[in-house]
């Protein structure tokens, strides 16, 4: 497995790395993807965000649900849509051990999460499947935010792309990332979010 060290980050094109999180030292890691369409077409006007709790055997079925009931457009996407978070549940469930999640799907057009944080979970699976992707800091910028200095380089996710972040319940240094900012550019995102249900006290995300 082809494994390529980012600041603070493991980076590769294989799902498998995803595994890397377990890793003591470890606390991001991001699988690198390109989305095989384009997803802008669930962004309907009226969509709404859906925030659930399921096991991998009743997934496919609820967000399928879910996606009507919140009004989400791209009926012939919306089936895409589920195969790929089903598909990535079953990475975090395998790579986390659990056996129930909590799944968020977000419409993002502000900067609500524009601040560089840390969540309060174990670790958490982010991924963009619309607009930008989530931004993150190394080791050395996080203790500049924390002495309250401007980072010196700010890395960011690419569409499609995993990542996997390390949260504050798993170690004194957790993934530090924010929402980028987006307000006033008339972008909005699409954002999935998957957490262990036992894990869900914090609410930034993005």
């Amino acid at each position: 497995m082809l494994l390529e060290l980012a600041p603070s980050a493991l980076c590769s094109p294989d799902p498998r790395s995803l595994h890397e999180i377990r890793a003591e030292e470890c606390n991001l890691v991001i699988w690198q993807r390109a989305l095989a369409q384009d997803f802008s077409a669930l962004l309907a006007p009226e969509a709404r965000d859906i925030r659930l709790e399921s096991d991998l055997p009743s997934l496919a079925e609820a967000m399928a649900e879910a996606l009507v009931v919140h009004r989400f457009g791209g009926e012939a996407l919306q089936g895409a849509l589920v195969e790929d978070i089903a598909m990535l549940a079953r990475h975090f469930c395998e790579v986390m051990r659990l056996d129930r999640f909590e799944v968020r799907i977000e419409v993002v057009t502000t900067d609500s999460c524009r601040k560089f944080h840390a969540d309060y979970v174990s670790a958490r699976l982010i991924t963009t499947y619309v607009g930008p992707g989530t931004e993150w800091i190394d080791a050395e910028d996080a203790r500049h935010v924390g002495k309250g200095l401007l980072p010196r380089q700010i890395n960011r996710l690419s569409k499609g792309d995993v990542g996997i972040f390390k949260g504050k319940l798993a170690r004194l240094t957790p993934a530090i990332h924010r929402s980028p900012p987006i307000a006033e550019t008339g972008e909005q995102r699409l954002l999935l979010v998957l957490n262990p249900v036992a894990s869900t006290q914090h609410t930034q995300t993005k």
